[in-house]
């Protein structure tokens, strides 16, 4: 843009005429591009005839967080476990469950708020120990498996509404004649290192004084067979976990799941603390999910149902805990 001098006017003012010039310029067009970005996000909206989610692809330079990251690298990198059935698990072909499936709607949500269908979706096997380290130190975007949101947790990882309430109990072998936690006193029991039923199990240990020798596990599946071997009389851990590893064992009938629950607690996807566009899409997709009633049939698909990779039912109908959470979704810690 040519600004031509006026009398008296330095080179300096003119210069800097044509700066201003210039700036006022292209605030125009992004203004402009930003009200056009708008309209056709309204008329998309109006041709949607109330639907549910349409998410119009948000701009490049409205992106922020971690949705800027996952569009500047062009892919999402999910956490996931080994052995959390059925919530995240591999069945010997690929990731499966009820948090990884979770998982995979937001992934789907994100590809359309970033406009990228083709998006690509890598998964990065998490355990206990290493899920919050890998996710601040940015290894990982997002992980929806079998991690417990509780308030000191809060300190350092955000996490979105609870998809699952559930009780602390104990997977035991029958013969052993364990039907409570009283019954522990002065034995070794196993639980899986960083979780918070292992602070639950040390503080019970504690004020209790049970005397037991507790051993802390590198992930559920290293737990269970420290019972199955006879290293552990008793597995502490999540309700549905210890659960799903009685269902699956060749041998169920062996083991019982006991014990008057330690508490109750939630679990929610974690993804960085201060990222307040993930957390409204994740919380968008959970709660529509749960009050359309297609978060009820997901847990009926993964906890009535025959699952992979062996067809076992784990046979754990809807708990009314978790009918009144679906009814009204929130991200509250229990703890």
């Amino acid at each position: 843009m040519k600004v031509a001098a006026r009398r008296g006017e330095s080179a300096w003012d003119t210069a800097r005429g044509a700066g201003y010039a210039r700036t006022a310029a292209a605030t125009r067009i992004t203004r402009a591009a930003r009200v056009a970005h708008s309209m056709r996000c309204a008329l998309v909206a109006l041709g949607a005839f109330g639907a549910a989610s349409l998410a119009c692809p948000a701009s490049a330079d409205e992106l922020t967080g971690t949705l800027k990251k996952i569009h500047d690298d062009g892919v999402v990198v999910l956490g996931v476990r080994e052995a959390s059935i059925p919530f995240s698990y591999f069945d010997g072909t690929r990731t499966v469950g009820y948090s990884q499936a979770i998982a995979l709607q937001i992934v789907d949500e994100i590809k359309k708020t970033l406009g990228l269908p083709q998006l690509k979706v890598h998964e990065v096997t998490v355990t206990s120990s290493n899920r919050t380290p890998m996710l601040l130190n940015n290894q990982i975007d997002l992980e929806c498996g079998s991690t417990t949101h509780t308030v000191e947790r809060e300190n350092v990882a955000a996490f979105s509404n609870s998809f699952f309430q559930y009780a602390v109990r104990m997977i035991a072998r029958k013969s052993s004649g364990i039907t409570d936690f009283p019954d522990l006193a002065s034995k070794t029991v196993v639980t899986t290192a960083g979780t918070s039923d292992e602070r639950l199990l040390r503080r019970l240990n504690t004020e209790k004084h049970l005397n037991m020798r507790i051993t802390s596990a590198r992930d559920h599946a290293e737990a269970f067979t420290a019972v199955k071997d006879d290293r552990a009389v008793a597995f502490v851990m999540d309700e549905p976990i210890v659960y799903g590893f009685k269902s699956t064992d060749p041998h169920p009938e062996d083991f019982v799941v006991t014990g008057t629950p330690l508490g109750y607690e939630v679990y929610a996807c974690m993804f960085r603390k201060g990222d307040e566009p993930l957390r409204t899409l994740v919380n968008g997709v959970i709660a529509r999910g749960q009050l359309a009633g297609d978060a009820e049939r997901l847990y009926n698909q993964w906890f009535t149902q025959p699952i992979p990779p062996r067809g076992i039912n784990l046979n754990f109908p809807l708990s009314e805990q978790n009918r009144t959470l679906f009814a009204h979704p929130n991200d509250r810690a229990l703890d």
